[in-house]
């Protein structure tokens, strides 16, 4: 498996970007090429202790970077030459399995469109990123799409679903969609319509679908996919973000307190877990479903542990071939082009 890497995407690269490629192909035994300014590159290596490229690391030099400022919408024509799109037209072209980019979100959202295409019959793109709490639900629109319809929110829910059944091994994914209350008539006109939607995939049997969830409900475990706009789905993601930072810090306040509460963290060793599982370092990345190949954002502030956890995450979306799944079940998800709410 060949994972491509924006290896100057992100607040920490290329030195992050690099530590964790190279803890990575260790590790896991995967062959990771990062993309980038060669010298940068090979200097952020020799501070990992490397003199010579170790085995399965490679470098495809690409002199130019997108940053954090530019136009989403010109990226693929001012910055052809950069990291991010040399990588992702590599991916296209079959050099490499899945792409990871800690870089622009926007600017990788639009590239990944223009370069390696949605899947034939979807309609938009999504950021689905697993929750750093709870049982690992799936959100789905996690800030793509602002402005969605009610097919949007469908597909959503349908991609989500199959992908949480070939990546994640749920059998049955229970899909909500993420509203202001739990009864059928909540919602303003898209949500109510989504719902109609959502409900009847359920009937067809594509979904399970389980009605509505609030947030308050929904990093509780009882659902696997939460279904949401663009807008709800990232303000939601980062309150979850937050509360979980808020937590992990709340525990390492308690257990480091005093004396005693030292050895009562030596005791509670476990509570590691506890804090494991709240690091949205360990999960990765958000996965930009709907593109015809795996294409991961990692986070911008993203560490070495963190593109470790993306590059798992990749791993896993390559071998689940979640992709060929939506494409055999588009026209399931889609509605007849006469009824569409465009």
């Amino acid at each position: 498996m060949r994972i491509i890497m924006d290896a100057m995407g992100g607040d920490n690269a290329p030195q992050a970007i690099v530590q964790g490629a190279l803890d990575s192909a260790k590790e896991f035994g995967v062959h990771i090429i990062l993309v980038g300014r060669g010298e940068e590159i090979l200097t952020a290596m020799r501070r990992c202790g490397y003199e010579t490229l170790p085995e399965g690391v490679e470098i495809a030099h690409a002199d130019d970077v997108v940053d954090m400022h530019a136009e989403a919408a010109d990226v693929v024509k001012q910055h052809k030459g950069s990291s991010m799109v040399q990588g992702l037209k590599m991916l296209a072209e079959g050099q490499g399995d899945a792409f990871i980019s800690a870089g622009n979100t926007g600017a990788l959202l639009s590239a990944a469109t223009l370069v390696v295409k949605r899947i034939k019959g979807i309609r938009r793109a999504a950021f689905a990123p697993v929750l750093p709490i709870g049982t690992g639900a799936i959100l789905i629109d996690a800030g793509a799409n602002v402005v969605c319809t009610p097919e949007f929110l469908l597909q959503f829910g349908c991609m989500g679903s199959l992908y949480a059944k070939k990546a994640q091994g749920k059998t049955n994914p229970r899909v909500a969609l993420l509203n202001n209350g739990v009864e059928d008539s909540k919602g303003d006109d898209l949500h109510k319509q989504a719902y109609q939607l959502l409900k009847e995939a359920g009937e067809k049997g594509l979904i399970n679908f389980v009605g509505n969830v609030e947030a308050r409900e929904a990093v509780g475990g009882d659902v696997d996919v939460i279904v949401a706009d663009g807008f709800s789905g990232n303000v939601f993601l980062k309150t979850v973000e937050g509360t979980a930072l808020y937590m992990s810090k709340l525990i390492k306040g308690m257990f480091t307190r005093n004396l005693l509460t030292k050895i009562g963290a030596l005791l509670c060793k476990k509570g590691e877990d506890i804090k494991k599982q709240m690091d949205y370092r360990e999960v990765g990345g958000s996965l930009i479903i709907g593109i015809s190949k795996p294409v991961i954002k990692a986070h911008g502030s993203s560490d070495a542990r963190a593109v470790r956890g993306a590059i798992k995450q990749a791993m896993g979306a390559v071998n689940s071939d979640y992709c060929q799944d939506i494409r055999d079940n588009v026209a399931l998800m889609s509605l007849p082009r006469e009824v569409k709410d465009v």
